[in-house]
C-alpha cells in the first residue's frame, strides 16, 4: 500500500508539472497563479504546496526536465566518443536545436524561458538559480573546449572564456530568434550548418585567440 501511495504521489506531482508547463507556455509565468494551476490540474492548492513550496520551485522542477534530456544525451555521446569531445559538443548542439521541432515539452520550456518569464517578485529565487547555472555552464563549456585542445581538435591558443561566452550567446540567439519567428528559417534542416559555422569560428577566428603577449598556459590556469 505504501508503494502505491508513493507512486500516486509521484503521478500527482508529474501531473502538476505538466499542467504548469502548459499554462506557463500559454499565458506566461507571471500571469499564471498556483491557484490557477491547481484548478486546471483538478487538485487542491494543498496538493500543490505538498510538492512545491512556491511557483519558483515549480518552475525549477520544469526546468530540470530540460536538463535531464540534455544530460542523458550528452552522457550517451560521451560514452560513444570518449576521445572526441568536440564531436560530442557538435552533436549535442545539433540535438538541442532540432529538439525544438521534435519535442513539444522542450519547445514549451524554451519558449517560457526566452519569451514568457520575468524573473522578478516571487520568481527571484529562480533568477538567482539561473545565474548560478549560467556561470557553471561557462565552466563546463571551457572544460570541454580545453579537453578538445589537449586532444588536438582545437588550436592551443583558443581563448576559453571568450569562446564559451560566444558559444552561449550564439546558441541562445539562434533559439530565441527561431522561437519568436519560426517561419524565418528551418532550424531542423539548418542545425548542422549553424553548429559547424561556430566550430569553424573556434578553429579559425583570430578574435577567439589569446593575445600574443599572453602565454598559452593561461588556458590551463
Amino acid at each position: 500500500m505504501a508503494r502505491k501511495t508513493k507512486q500516486q504521489a509521484q503521478e500527482t506531482r508529474q501531473h502538476i508539472i505538466d499542467t504548469a508547463l502548459r499554462l506557463f507556455s500559454e499565458f506566461g509565468v507571471s500571469a499564471t497563479s498556483l491557484a490557477g494551476i491547481a484548478a486546471a490540474a483538478g487538485v487542491t492548492r494543498g496538493a500543490i504546496y505538498w510538492h512545491f513550496k512556491n511557483k519558483a520551485e515549480l518552475f525549477d522542477a520544469i526546468w530540470a526536465l530540460s536538463e535531464t534530456k540534455i544530460n542523458d544525451f550528452e552522457s550517451e555521446y560521451q560514452a560513444k566518443f570518449p576521445d572526441n569531445p568536440l564531436h560530442v559538443m557538435r552533436e549535442l548542439l545539433i540535438y538541442m536545436l532540432r529538439l525544438t521541432t521534435t519535442d513539444t515539452q522542450w519547445r514549451s520550456i524554451m519558449e517560457i524561458n526566452f519569451h514568457k518569464c520575468e524573473f522578478v517578485g516571487e520568481m527571484l529565487p529562480s533568477y538567482n538559480a539561473r545565474k548560478a547555472l549560467y556561470f557553471s555552464c561557462y565552466e563546463q563549456i571551457e572544460d570541454s573546449l580545453n579537453h578538445s585542445i589537449q586532444l588536438g581538435f582545437l588550436p592551443s591558443d583558443l581563448h576559453l572564456r571568450r569562446a564559451a561566452v560566444t558559444l552561449r550567446a550564439y546558441f541562445s540567439g539562434i533559439l530565441e530568434n527561431w522561437l519568436f519567428l519560426p517561419e524565418s528559417f528551418d532550424i531542423h534542416q539548418e542545425a548542422p550548418t549553424l553548429v559547424d559555422s561556430f566550430v569553424d569560428m573556434l578553429r579559425f577566428s583570430p578574435a577567439l585567440r589569446l593575445p600574443l603577449t599572453t602565454p598559452v598556459q593561461e588556458n590551463a590556469e
